[in-house]
C-alpha cells in the first residue's frame, strides 16, 4: 500500500516508517520542511495547518496515519481540533481508505483532562468526512524521545529526593514505543479494525511512583519519594520545567492527564494481533539503550 505518515519525523512516526518500508509499504513521509527530511520514506511536503497542501501530500495514497498532536501551545484544543477536520477532508478528498490515528487512553465516563478530551475528539473529527479511522489508545509510551517518558527518566535522575505530587500514585499500563508500533503496522489494511478504537498498552498496571522506583533501581540510585497533598497541578508543572526539559505549558497538560488513570480495559485488539508486548523493565532497558546509542554518536 502507499502510506501517508502525518508526524514522520516525530516520536512515533521515525520509528514507524522504517517499520512500514520493511513490511513493504510505499512511504509518503510528511513534513513541513521536506529538503531537511532524513528519514525513511518519500519526503512530502504538508501541513496540517494548510488545506491545500494537505491535498497534494494525500494524493496518490491508499492510507495514511495520523500522529499530529500540540500540548505547547493554550489553544492545542482548537488547533488539534482544526487540524483533524482538514486532515480527515483532505484523505476524503483524495479517496484513502483507513486513516490510523495514535491515541490516548482513558474512560468517557471519567471526567478527562483537556489534553485527553482533545485526544478523544481527533478520534472523531478525523472521520468526520467519511474515511474510516482506526484508532489506537496507548497510555505512557516508554521510549527514547517521549516527552513522558523523558519526564520520567529526568525526574529520576536528577534527584535524589522527590516530594511528589498526589497524582503519582495514579495508576497507568505503559507501553514500549517498539510495541506501539508492531500495533500501528498490524492494523493497516485490515477491515476488522476499521471504524473502531482499540486500547493498548504493555502487560503490567504500575502506578507513576512505581514506574520511577523501579527506573531508579534498574539505574542502580537509591531514591527517597514523599508524598505531599498540597502540590497543585500549577506548581507540579512548574517543578517539572525546573528539573526536567518539559517547559511549563506541557507539563501542565501532561499534569492535568496524570490525575485519570490510564489502563487497558477492553484488549479485544489481541483478537487480531497476536504477540506478547514486553515488560515494563524491558522497555525501560530498550530505551536507555537507544539512549545510549543516541548519546554516542
Amino acid at each position: 500500500m502507499d502510506v501517508l505518515v502525518a508526524g514522520a519525523s516525530g516520536f512515533v512516526g521515525r520509528r514507524l516508517c522504517p517499520a512500514l518500508e520493511e513490511a513493504g509499504h510505499v512511504v509518503r513521509a510528511m513534513t513541513r520542511h521536506p529538503d531537511d527530511y532524513q528519514g525513511v520514506g518519500e519526503p512530502v511536503r504538508g501541513d496540517v495547518t494548510d488545506a491545500d497542501s494537505l491535498a497534494a501530500a494525500a494524493q496518490g495514497c491508499d492510507a495514511a496515519y495520523y500522529l499530529v498532536h500540540s500540548l505547547e501551545r493554550a489553544s492545542f484544543q482548537e488547533d488539534d481540533a482544526s487540524a483533524a477536520r482538514a486532515f480527515g477532508s483532505a484523505a476524503s478528498r483524495a479517496g484513502l481508505r483507513q486513516i490510523v490515528y495514535l491515541g490516548g487512553l482513558g474512560r468517557d465516563e471519567d471526567e478527562l483532562s483537556p489534553h485527553l478530551r482533545s485526544r478523544r475528539e481527533v478520534e472523531g473529527l478525523l472521520g468526520h468526512a467519511g474515511v474510516p479511522v482506526t484508532t489506537l489508545r496507548a497510555g505512557i509510551i516508554v521510549g527514547h524521545g517521549g516527552i513522558s517518558w523523558e519526564m520520567t527518566r529526568q525526574l529520576v535522575e536528577h534527584l535524589p529526593a522527590m516530594i511528589t505530587p498526589r497524582w503519582v500514585h495514579t495508576k497507568t499500563q505503559p507501553i514500549a514505543v517498539t510495541d506501539v508500533v508492531h500495533y500501528l503496522v498490524a492494523v493497516l489494511g485490515v477491515p476488522q479494525a476499521t471504524r473502531r478504537a482499540f486500547e493498548i498498552g504493555g502487560p503490567e498496571v504500575l502506578e507513576y511512583v512505581e514506574m520511577m522506583r523501579r527506573l531508579a533501581a534498574i539505574e542502580g540510585r537509591k531514591r527517597i519519594m514523599i508524598a505531599v497533598p498540597f502540590l497543585t497541578p500549577s506548581l507540579s508543572a512548574r517543578w517539572l520545567s525546573l528539573v526536567t526539559d518539559v517547559d511549563t505549558r506541557t507539563g501542565r497538560s501532561l499534569v492535568d492527564s496524570m490525575i485519570n488513570e490510564v489502563i487497558v480495559h477492553d484488549d479485544s485488539i489481541r483478537q487480531l494481533v497476536e504477540f506478547e508486548p514486553m515488560d515494563y523493565d524491558a522497555a525501560v532497558l530498550q530505551a536507555l539503550g537507544e539512549r545510549a546509542r543516541a548519546v554516542r554518536s
